[in-house]
């Protein structure tokens, strides 16, 4: 039976194709045509070297400011981050659920929403950062960090923001112009700021003023004519909330943890500790969400279309393929990071923060991963039914069990507990996830691939595992990753995990020179 191309009506089998028309990705649930399949891989290769960025700008932050005022500025950027999440995440999350390329044409009142939103809370947030200013109470962390902190929440919120509009147009142009600019301005305002005065609050700032130039700059490649401010609909505004609402509230209890267990670490130890333990969660944060980011980028925007233009079901069976890939990407990637971690420390991690930063790493990975793994691949699950609410009972059921974890945990000459109340934190919420799944009823990924993964990336393990003991550096970090590379490739290639091997192949293809 002919399947149709949900995006440009190419058939899938049993129809003659040009060479430019042939099928970029088949999937469980259907296919996408190779233009659109082309372009969305341009936007991942762009979210990647914007990864890259940022891993290097986080260390050249750690190498400027050193530990003490590292730690200064990792709380108030995770202030910074809570903030964003709660005022700000909604419209992001609408934005790559409702609005797409078509919706210029078809729903201008979702960006003339989406717009109006954005205008109301940034004015409801001045004003209250104003009176905050003038007469808000003298609080012990600096009122000027906390101040810019809002600041960057509001950048960043607006940088998302655009970003999510260029995902789901798949426009990949202006997505990767955006990240292109952001990065090139970061590195000069950001690092040149730390490197010049050492001070979190110059850092802070550099990133605000990078984030907003980057916007304006950027806004006209995104206008949408007949989207404005007038087509904006309180009934849509509702929607988009309905919707988001559990997202973010389960998002901030997540948050909430590592924002918690730095400020801990300042009041028991001191801000030197507590940029010891940041720069180690944040390196980790960023690696592994690197991975689960770059193919949230593609895969979520995928379902999203075939829930338009295929069906329920469609939705459903591509969330399950996405799950799968999302798994057999993320398993080795976590475990390799373990693998290489002495060498990527000895090489990449400042002089100050060494020895720490790979304890506390250690100790954080397996709560990483479950998180990536809940965040990329379940809940999709509830994200494209529209049911949102279970995402909240994990999150409760992370901060309950990391709060129990502390308690029972005895205290120690470093923040070790709670790195792993963290961790159980994370591992107890993807149990309720996954139990919550359950109960929705979904398609789920073929055992056949998730069997295939996890013995592929124990063998990678096996393999790897005696090159950890070699003394780190350039030659021994190579050696890995090219080892880990080859093997779990061939599982890969040899198995066809999750499907993995087509796209790669025609990806290829398409990218090699021709004679």
């Amino acid at each position: 039976m002919r399947r149709r191309c949900a995006n440009c009506a190419i058939w899938g089998a049993g129809a003659p194709r040009r060479d430019d028309e042939r099928i970029f990705w088949r999937g469980r649930s259907g296919l996408l045509c190779a233009g659109k399949g082309a372009r969305a891989v341009k936007v991942l290769l762009a979210f990647l070297a914007n990864a890259c960025v940022n891993f290097v700008i986080g260390l050249l932050i750690a190498k400027f400011l050193g530990p003490e005022e590292y730690g200064r500025f990792a709380l108030a950027f995770a202030i910074a981050t809570v903030a964003q999440t709660a005022l700000y995440d909604w419209l992001r999350l609408a934005a790559t659920r409702f609005y797409s390329g078509r919706a210029p044409e078809t729903l201008p009142f979702v960006r003339g929403t989406l717009a109006a939103c954005f205008f109301a809370v940034t004015g409801g947030l001045f004003v209250v950062v104003t009176l905050f200013a003038l007469i808000g109470p003298r609080l012990e962390f600096d009122n000027q960090l906390i101040l810019l902190a809002l600041l960057t929440a509001t950048a960043n919120g607006l940088f998302d923001y655009y970003t999510a509009l260029a995902r789901a147009r798949f426009d990949d142009g202006a997505y990767s112009r955006l990240m292109l600019v952001k990065n090139c301005l970061a590195l000069v305002c950001i690092g040149g700021g730390a490197f010049v005065f050492r001070s979190a609050g110059v850092a802070l700032a550099g990133g605000v003023a990078s984030l907003m130039t980057t916007v304006v700059l950027a806004r006209a490649a995104l206008h949408d004519p007949e989207a404005d401010l007038g087509k904006a609909q309180s009934a849509r505004a509702r929607d988009f909330l309905d919707y988001s609402a559990p997202i973010v509230a389960a998002l901030l209890l997540y948050q909430a943890i590592p924002l918690a267990s730095r400020a801990i670490v300042a009041i028991v130890y001191d801000f030197a500790e507590t940029g010891q333990f940041s720069l180690a969660y944040d390196i980790g944060f960023r690696a592994v969400l690197a991975f689960g980011t770059a193919l949230d980028v593609l895969l979520f925007q995928i379902a999203v279309d075939a829930r338009e233009s295929q069906g329920a079901d469609r939705a459903r069976e591509q969330v399950a393929a996405n799950m799968g890939i999302v798994f057999a990407i993320l398993a080795p990637a976590c475990v390799g990071l373990w693998i290489v971690m002495p060498s990527v420390e000895a090489l990449l991690v400042p002089g100050q923060f060494r020895g720490p930063f790979g304890h506390y790493l250690g100790l954080l990975l397996p709560g990483l991963f479950a998180m990536a793994l809940i965040t990329f691949g379940l809940n999709p699950v509830f994200q494209i039914e529209k049911r949102t609410a279970p995402l909240v009972y994990a999150a409760v059921a992370a901060v309950i069990f990391a709060i129990g974890l502390l308690l029972a945990l005895p205290w120690g000459a470093d923040a070790s507990n709670l790195a792993i109340a963290q961790t159980g934190g994370w591992l107890a919420s993807l149990a309720v996830t996954i139990a919550c799944a359950l109960r929705v009823d979904p398609v789920w990924p073929s055992f056949r691939d998730l069997a295939l993964a996890s013995l592929g990336t124990l063998a990678m393990y096996l393999a790897l595992s005696p090159l950890r003991s070699l003394p780190p550096g350039v030659v021994t970090l190579l050696s890995q990753i090219g080892a880990g590379v080859l093997v779990y490739g061939l599982f890969v290639a040899i198995f066809d995990i999750a499907r993995l091997r087509r796209p790669v192949i025609e990806w290829l293809e398409r990218t090699a020179p021709r004679a």
